[in-house]
């Protein structure tokens, strides 16, 4: 099976430009990403995709032992980049593909030359020391909600998710990516999303990062930010005015001027 159409792969922009890669999150695709693709295709080669499960990828190739952990999204991310012979990619990810991307880039140091974490999440449970944002109940009682009403979970979760009540529409293109998933695909990407812990991963990053906050995020409070910038050694932290956990959809304006001010200093 071709991983272009496996993941649904598709590649935009100035085909002689840096190639940069968006990777979106759980209950997600890549349409999630097209306010930030106009912004990008002047001046670099724009690589989207689906994981597996996700969006318009080949259903048929997924595997509930593989995407089971987060490695699995991993060699999605570096099968395509092999696919398409790329190397140094300036990687964008979205909440946990901000820690697939890490995961990619200690697979194959070679494909990865660059990151930007968009309100990424190490770990969402709280531990010593450590805020994540939920007690372990809180994501065992998420957890048994989805798999017993994922449809009624994804109109309840999906506007605390992107915030921004007073845009009510927002909310409602996420409980539709929801409701696309399939439902079973969605309970593994779910488990593995909100049961990992990738804080130890982030100490072996050594490509220039950003690490892009939101004031106010339900999902990935501030605190979570200010681990991972210290975390990784030379990142880079900014604050979004922003709410809510999908700034490049709730403000795409402030989303991509960090974005592309960050990949100008690259060049």
């Amino acid at each position: 099976m071709g991983i272009d159409r496996r993941n649904n792969v598709t590649v935009v922009g100035n085909p002689q430009g840096p190639a940069v890669m968006l990777a979106h999150g759980f209950g997600c695709d890549q349409n999630m990403w097209r306010l930030t693709v106009p912004a990008l295709v002047e001046n670099y080669r724009v690589v989207l995709f689906d994981y597996v499960g996700s969006g318009r990828s080949d259903l048929s190739a997924f595997s509930e032992e593989r995407y089971s952990s987060l490695e699995g999204y991993a060699r999605d991310v570096v099968e395509v980049c092999e696919a398409l012979e790329l190397r140094d990619v300036a990687f964008v990810g979205h909440s946990v593909s901000a820690m697939v991307g890490v995961l990619a880039a200690n697979m194959a140091p070679e494909r990865i030359g660059a990151m930007v974490m968009v309100a990424p999440s190490p770990r969402y449970i709280d531990d010593d020391g450590y805020r994540g944002g939920f007690s372990a109940e809180d994501i065992d009682e998420l957890l048994t909600s989805l798999e017993s009403n994922y449809l009624g979970w994804s109109a309840a979760m999906a506007p605390v998710i992107m915030g921004n009540e007073e845009r009510p529409e927002l909310g409602e293109e996420l409980t539709n990516s929801f409701c696309a998933t399939d439902p079973d695909m969605a309970r593994v990407f779910a488990r593995t999303t909100f049961l990992s812990d990738s804080r130890d991963d982030l100490k072996s990053v050594r490509v220039p990062t950003l690490v892009l906050e939101c004031t106010q995020d339900a999902i990935a409070p501030r605190e979570v930010g200010a681990f991972v910038h210290r975390a990784i050694p030379g990142s880079k932290l900014s604050t979004l005015d922003a709410t809510g956990h999908c700034p490049h959809m709730s403000a795409p304006e402030a989303t991509n001027r960090a974005i592309t001010g960050f990949l100008a200093g690259l060049r």
